[in-house]
């Protein structure tokens, strides 16, 4: 092998060994920002119930009508791959509002106790970092589980008989959280105030 020969031969090797560390490094970095993507956390409240929450009904007609309303806007929320969790409480009428979407991504309702809010953030933000989450959830823990996301600490109090919010938390892997509030369903309409009937407050669900 000629002098000329051997120059040749290392600058081919030195290029070949440049490209293979460019497309390692490409990968590593392709990797790395997938894995710190965008988590989107969505929550609603359960839907219309069939009877008193203490009871823990089913949903009513027009619950049933909502839980279908959510699982059209949710079924194809992402165009690449759409909800990648559904989470419910314990209750039959959380599961029941998310039972159609949940069928027709052929998704399981992952059952998280109403009252464990840091277990379930946890579950979350471990199992699904930068997937797209929806939980079911009731009055009082869903304002909390949007601030401790570091979202808004401005929820406004729920109505006894609203149930058309939609809120969607995105928490990117660096900057500032976002909090979005949309309407789905039946819109709400407050009964006017009356001197003669206090407003009417969400029954607290007292058992399984």
């Amino acid at each position: 092998m000629t002098v000329d020969e051997r120059h040749r031969r290392r600058r081919r090797l030195r290029r070949q060994a440049a490209v293979l560390l460019f497309l390692m490094l490409a990968f590593a970095l392709a990797w790395f920002f997938e894995s710190q993507a965008t988590t989107t956390v969505a929550f609603v409240r359960y839907a219309e119930l069939a009877g008193d929450a203490d009871s823990n009904p089913g949903l009513s007609p027009a619950g049933q009508e909502r839980a279908e309303e959510l699982s059209r806007l949710l079924g194809e929320a992402d165009v690449v791959a759409g909800v990648d969790a559904i989470f419910a409480t314990q209750y039959r009428y959380t599961q029941e509002t998310v039972a159609p979407l949940a069928k027709r991504l052929r998704l399981p309702v992952q059952v998280q106790e109403v009252a464990d809010v840091n277990g379930l953030l946890e579950r979350i933000l471990r199992d699904y970092k930068g997937k797209i989450v929806l939980v079911v959830t009731h009055t009082g823990p869903l304002p909390e589980l949007i601030r401790e996301l570091h979202g808004s600490k401005k929820v406004p109090a729920f109505g006894a008989t609203e149930h058309d919010n939609l809120y969607i938390v995105s928490i990117p892997w660096y900057g500032k959280v976002k909090t979005l509030r949309l309407k789905y369903g039946v819109p709400y309409r407050p009964d006017p105030p009356s001197a003669a009937t206090p407003p009417a407050s969400e029954p607290v669900p007292s058992g399984p």
